[in-house]
């Protein structure tokens, strides 16, 4: 990881492991249809109306701020995306899960129904379009799938197999069901393992991530 020469106007893209994988498969599988933008790098409150330089300069601070190079970490980077809100909304939308944190019991099975606090004038709601949910180490999920949308780009996410490597999974659905591994090898003398859920609404933008930990039962 470093920093990008931001005194040009610079493009830095990488595939994430998702799509190194898929473009792996060499079978037509990786295909870029959507992008995202985020400003994770940017401290607004640096924006200097009282610059004595004048309005031109207002936001110098801001555009000089260091930019950092791509890195396919989707706990690290991207965390702010931008989004499109209706004019005159006063609150930005927030997700609820009903869990701060997830603890399972190997071999246990959750299903989390996501909620949308403060969109489109409702205090709650389901969002028509669903939600994606990025499990960070698929290898302690015996299942992690999404049902409640049915569109190509869903159903490709969710029928994705990570074949025991230690990389991210993502899913699309307005409820994500997960399982927890009753593989003990990966333990290692441990008994528990630890991960992070990601779920972000797919209309609002909104986001949350709580972490995962697996609790080991099977001698």
């Amino acid at each position: 990881m470093g920093y990008l020469d931001n005194s040009i106007v610079t493009v830095d893209a990488i595939l994430t492991k998702k799509g190194r994988e898929l473009l792996a498969r060499g079978d037509g599988s990786f295909r870029i249809t959507q992008f995202a933008l985020a400003d994770d790098e940017i401290d607004y409150s640096l924006y200097n109306p009282d610059h004595p330089d004048g309005s031109a300069f207002y936001g110098e601070a801001i555009e000089n701020l260091p930019l950092l190079e791509a890195f396919p970490d989707e706990t690290q980077i991207m965390k702010y995306k931008l989004v499109s809100l209706p004019r005159g909304t006063a609150k930005l939308p927030i997700l609820d899960l009903g869990y701060s944190s997830i603890t399972l019991k190997q071999g246990a099975a959750l299903a989390i129904t996501p909620q949308t606090l403060n969109y489109l004038g409702a205090n709650q709601t389901f969002e028509t379009s669903g939600y994606v949910a990025t499990i960070a180490d698929a290898r302690v999920t015996g299942n992690f799938n999404g049902v409640g949308i049915n569109t190509p780009e869903a159903e490709a996410l969710n029928s994705t197999t990570t074949l025991g490597t230690n990389v991210s999974k993502t899913v699309i659905g307005t409820t994500i069901n997960i399982s927890a591994t009753s593989i003990n090898t990966l333990f290692s003398g441990q008994t528990t393992l630890q991960t992070t859920i990601t779920i972000i609404g797919r209309d609002s933008g909104a986001r949350i991530t709580i972490p995962v930990t697996i609790r080991k039962v099977n001698q």
